[in-house]
């Protein structure tokens, strides 16, 4: 019973209570925490009702409304400027190894490829198509381990593993187009022996040099304007798991890893680029090389079946050895593979496919040989 009891205090009581608990709550929760368990409304844009403001102290805090809002907020908070490639560190202590180790490659790389770029643009007997093409691909080569490598080596020498936002976008676009010039040139180089080997009379008017030029450069300008699309696609996604990238370099694979929203939507413009770039032209390739191999067969000459077979081993060894990792890469299921398999696999197919196609086409050809030590001698 409230005998005695002034029943005017208690309200003033109450609210003096309520006052000095938001008071001390100095980021405005419990204002915001009372105004919810009230279920106070706000009109006017915000505002506190003129009658609740003397007991709710309205706190300046700005609630953005509407999908407008919402999307500002979201870019406000997924804005990356730069990135930082991880590299391995699974490898702590063998940094400085790595770093010699992808020197070395890249020496093979440039020497390997440029001797093969000067004996196919000096020697008479090598002015023919197949070397013609050769010769662009060893160029292609250089182009495509100078996009990663140089990069590589320079994280592992000063430890310094952030790259920009703008680096990382022309990496992987030039990365993207190389490779799907990459995988043109070897078409290409599949038609160029099926029409030797399978129509040799017409050869030398169907891959005349106007032909073999048009075909090279369509190898190069085919595949920029859907790269650059992919590229744009790939960056203007939100970013809002990390900046790390566990990779030794800006690939299409770890930075879709990194965006929010439905991984499968994300990731279906990659595959489907590995589709047109990857397994349109390795089907062209098979098809040139099944009416290769059915024409051989039907050679009399066991001599000339094992010269046939001999002008395209070199290229299937380079195919298969190219293609086998880049489709491990980009066309199998992710929760098949570790991120180190991942890097090994693209490591393969971007350095050391690259550092062993010179050594593959010159130790298999001896036309390549001659001219090799026709160039050294002199």
């Amino acid at each position: 019973m409230l005998i005695g009891h002034n029943l005017d205090e208690y309200p003033a009581k109450k609210t003096e209570k309520k006052l000095s608990e938001i008071q001390e709550d100095k980021g405005g929760s419990a204002v915001l925490r009372k105004l919810k368990e009230k279920k106070v409304s706000r009109p006017g844009g915000g505002k506190c009702e003129p009658e609740r403001e003397r007991d709710y102290p309205c706190p300046e805090v700005s609630i953005p409304r509407g999908p407008k809002h919402r999307k500002m907020a979201i870019s406000n908070i997924t804005e990356i400027v730069d990135f930082i490639l991880l590299g391995f560190p699974e490898l702590p202590n063998l940094q400085g190894f790595l770093f010699w180790l992808f020197l070395f490659i890249y020496l093979c790389i440039l020497i390997g490829n440029g001797l093969i770029i000067v004996i196919t643009k000096v020697d008479p007997s090598l002015q023919t198509p197949m070397y013609f093409f050769l010769g662009n691909f060893s160029f292609l080569e250089i182009c495509y381990t100078t996009v990663t490598i140089p990069r590589m080596l320079t994280d592992l020498w000063t430890q310094n593993k952030h790259i920009s936002f703008l680096d990382c976008v022309v990496q992987l676009c030039l990365f993207l187009i190389l490779g799907g010039t990459e995988c043109f040139i070897l078409a290409v180089m599949a038609y160029d022996r099926y029409v030797a080997i399978c129509k040799p009379l017409n050869y030398p008017l169907i891959m005349n040099h106007k032909v073999c030029v048009q075909l090279v450069v369509g190898s190069w300008i085919g595949a920029v304007p859907i790269q650059v699309g992919l590229t744009y696609q790939i960056f203007t996604l939100s970013f809002c798991s990390s900046n790390e990238l566990n990779y030794v370099f800006c690939d299409a694979p770890p930075l879709v890893k990194l965006a929010c929203g439905d991984s499968t939507l994300n990731e279906f413009p990659v595959f489907a680029n590995a589709v047109l770039f990857g397994m349109i032209p390795f089907t062209l390739i098979l098809v040139s090389y099944i009416r290769i191999i059915i024409t051989i067969l039907k050679l009399p000459s066991a001599t000339g079946r094992q010269k046939a077979f001999s002008t395209c081993s070199s290229h299937l060894i380079v195919v298969g050895l190219f293609y086998g990792t880049g489709i491990s890469t980009y066309l199998l299921p992710k929760s098949k593979q570790t991120v180190l398999l991942e890097k090994i696999l693209s490591l393969f197919y971007s350095t050391v496919t690259p550092m062993f196609n010179p050594m593959i086409y010159s130790l298999r050809n001896k036309d390549v040989i001659a001219a090799l030590k026709k160039l050294l001698c002199k």
